[in-house]
C-alpha cells in the first residue's frame, strides 16, 4: 500500500466514524436506550425514580421471562463482583479488574440481601448501595457518588415476567466532545453488556422454574 493509498484508507475511514458518530442520536440512539422495554415501560415511574429525580441519560431495557418472579429474584440479589457476578461478558469486566464470575447456580451465601448492604463493583469502582428491596417485585442500588441509579422490577404477566432494568446517570462534565465521545461510546457499550445480562437472567430462571422440585 502506497503512502498515498493509506492516506485515502485513513480519509475514509475518519469520514466513516465522524459519520457514525452524527448518525447515532437520530438513528439508534432511541433503539440503544430502549431494547426490549415497551413504550408503557419506557415511560412509566418505578421504583427508584425519585432517587434521581433528573439525570442525564436513562436507559429503560426488558425482556420476557418465561418464570415467575420467585425464579428470577435469586439471580438479581446475589449479583456483584466476587458474589454471583452481573451474567454478561465475564472477560471484558474483568479487563476492569471488576472480579466478575457469574454463577450459573443460587448461591445461599448471597441470598440474605438488605437495604443499605453494599455490592463492590471491583476494588476501585463505587459501590452500589441497596436502597429499595422490596422481593419478588423491586431492586433498587445506587452508587455511592450519587451518579448512578439501577432499578430492576419484576412484573408477573401470566406464566411469564418482564423483567425491566433502567440506569439513571449523571455524565462525565467537561467539554461538548467530551460529552459526546461519552454518548456514542458507553450508550452502546452499555447496551452490548445489559443485553447479555438480561438473557443471561432469562436462561438461568426458565431453567430454574422448569427443574423438578427437589425432595426435603
Amino acid at each position: 500500500m502506497t503512502i498515498r493509498t493509506a492516506g485515502a484508507v485513513a480519509g475514509v475511514a475518519a469520514f466513516a466514524a465522524a459519520a457514525a458518530r452524527a448518525a447515532y442520536p437520530v438513528l439508534w440512539r432511541k433503539c440503544c436506550l430502549t431494547w426490549g422495554a415497551t413504550a408503557d415501560e419506557v415511560s412509566g415511574q418505578m421504583p427508584g425514580d425519585d432517587l434521581m429525580p433528573d439525570p442525564d441519560v436513562q436507559t429503560t431495557r426488558a425482556i420476557t421471562i418465561e418464570a415467575p418472579p420467585g425464579a428470577i429474584w435469586p439471580w438479581l440479589v446475589q449479583m456483584g463482583s466476587g458474589r454471583g457476578g452481573a451474567y454478561t461478558y465475564d472477560w471484558i469486566e474483568n479487563l476492569f479488574a471488576l472480579n466478575m464470575h457469574s454463577a450459573d447456580e443460587i448461591l445461599p451465601e448471597f441470598q440474605d440481601l438488605k437495604v443499605g448492604d453494599a455490592l463492590p463493583l471491583g476494588s476501585k469502582a463505587a459501590r452500589l448501595r441497596v436502597e429499595v428491596l422490596d422481593p419478588d417485585q423491586a431492586l433498587v442500588v445506587r452508587s455511592e457518588d450519587g451518579n448512578w441509579v439501577w432499578a430492576f422490577g419484576l412484573y408477573p404477566d401470566g406464566k411469564h415476567t418482564r423483567l425491566v432494568s433502567r440506569n439513571r446517570m449523571k455524565t462525565p462534565g467537561g467539554s461538548a466532545p467530551a460529552r459526546l465521545a461519552y454518548t456514542v461510546v458507553m450508550e452502546p457499550g452499555s447496551l452490548v453488556m445489559e443485553r447479555k445480562m438480561l438473557l443471561g437472567i432469562k436462561r438461568r430462571a426458565e431453567r430454574l422454574a422448569a427443574a423438578p422440585p427437589q425432595a426435603a
